[in-house]
C-alpha cells in the first residue's frame, strides 16, 4: 500500500528550519550590547567634580564673602570693600572682619565712620625723592619714586592727621618730574586740579632749586662768574626754539646758585647752565609754590595738609 499522502506531515518540520535562519540575522545585530557597553564608558570615564568635593556644610552653604555683600548693599564698590576691611574698619557682630570672610546674607555689618571719610578724601603726597629713583615709571633697572610712598617710609613728623590705608595709592600720580640725578621735592596727587595747577602748560606756580655748580676756572684759578653771562641765565636762553620765561638767579655761596622757575621743561636747570658754562654738580628743589621741603628726611614722604596751597 502506498503511504504518500502522510509524507508531507513528515517532511513539515524540515521546512520550518529554512525559514528560522532569515530570523537568526534579524535578531544577531545583537548590536545591543555594544550601546550598553558604551554608555558605561561615558559614566566611568568622566566622574563629576561635585563628588569629588567634600560634602557642603548645611550652616554655611548660604553665606557669601562679606565685601561682595557690603557691594550689594551699596555702601562701597568691592575692591573699596576690600580697602575698608585692610584698614580694620569693618565689623561683624562686634568682630574685625577679615579678607575673604563668608557671613550670613542678612548679617549685620558696621562700618566705621572714618572709611567714608578717608576713602572720599583725594589725598595729595609729598616725597623727598633720593638719587638713583625715576619720578615715573620705572626704566633702565631703576626703581619709580612711587615704590616709595609705603606705610613704613612715612615721615614720623608727619602732622596732616590723615591715616594711611592702601585706598590712597590708587590712581596717585606724580605731578610734575625730577630728573634721576636730582633729589627734593616730588609731588604725588590723586587730584586731578592739583596736578593741572602744577605741570599745566600754563603754570606759573615757582619751583625753587638749590644747585652746586664746579668753580669757573680761567689759567687753572676760581674767577667770578661773568655777569652777562649771569644775565642770560636770568632770561635770554632758548631750550627746543622756545625762549625760556624769566627766572630768578643768584649766588648763596661760590659753590651753589639759588633758581626759581616758573615753568619746567626736561632737564632745564642742567641744559641752562650748560649753555652759559656752568658745570651743575648737584641739585635739589626745596620748594613748589608755597610748600618747601622743610625737614622732610631723605626717602620719606608725608600727607600735603589741609592749610597747605601751592
Amino acid at each position: 500500500p502506498r503511504i504518500s499522502p502522510r509524507t508531507a506531515p513528515q517532511r513539515a518540520p524540515d521546512r520550518p528550519s529554512p525559514r528560522r535562519a532569515p530570523p537568526g540575522p534579524a535578531a544577531a545585530p545583537a548590536a545591543a550590547p555594544a550601546p550598553r557597553q558604551a554608555a558605561s564608558r561615558v559614566v566611568s570615564a568622566a566622574p563629576s567634580p561635585a563628588a569629588q568635593r567634600p560634602p557642603v556644610n548645611p550652616a554655611t552653604s548660604d553665606q557669601v564673602r562679606i565685601s561682595k555683600l557690603i557691594t550689594e548693599r551699596g555702601l562701597a564698590s568691592r575692591r573699596e570693600a576690600d580697602d575698608w576691611i585692610a584698614a580694620g574698619w569693618v565689623r561683624v557682630g562686634g568682630k574685625l572682619a577679615e579678607l575673604g570672610q563668608r557671613i550670613a546674607p542678612d548679617a549685620a555689618i558696621d562700618i566705621d565712620p572714618r572709611a567714608r571719610q578717608e576713602q572720599a578724601r583725594q589725598v595729595t603726597v609729598l616725597l623727598n625723592k633720593p638719587i638713583g629713583i625715576v619720578s615715573g615709571q620705572a626704566e633702565d633697572g631703576h626703581e619709580p619714586a612711587i615704590t616709595l610712598v609705603t606705610l613704613a617710609n612715612r615721615w614720623d613728623g608727619d602732622a596732616s592727621g590723615i591715616q594711611f590705608h592702601p585706598g590712597h595709592l590708587r590712581h596717585l600720580a606724580p605731578a610734575g618730574r625730577l630728573d634721576i640725578d636730582s633729589t627734593g621735592l616730588l609731588v604725588f596727587t590723586q587730584d586731578g586740579r592739583v596736578a593741572k595747577r602744577l605741570i599745566g602748560d600754563q603754570t606759573r606756580v615757582e619751583k625753587e632749586y638749590l644747585v652746586r655748580v664746579a668753580s669757573v676756572k680761567e689759567g687753572g684759578k676760581d674767577v667770578p662768574f661773568p655777569d652777562e653771562l649771569m644775565q642770560k641765565l636770568r632770561h635770554g636762553i632758548t631750550l627746543d626754539g622756545v625762549l625760556l620765561r624769566p627766572a630768578a638767579v643768584s649766588w648763596q655761596n661760590e659753590e651753589q646758585l639759588r633758581i626759581v622757575l616758573r615753568e619746567g621743561r626736561k632737564r632745564q636747570i642742567r641744559r641752562m647752565c650748560d649753555l652759559v658754562g656752568l658745570q651743575v654738580l648737584g641739585l635739589k628743589r626745596v620748594r613748589i609754590g608755597s610748600v618747601p621741603l622743610g625737614p622732610l628726611p631723605l626717602g620719606q614722604w608725608r600727607y600735603l595738609r589741609d592749610d597747605e596751597r601751592f
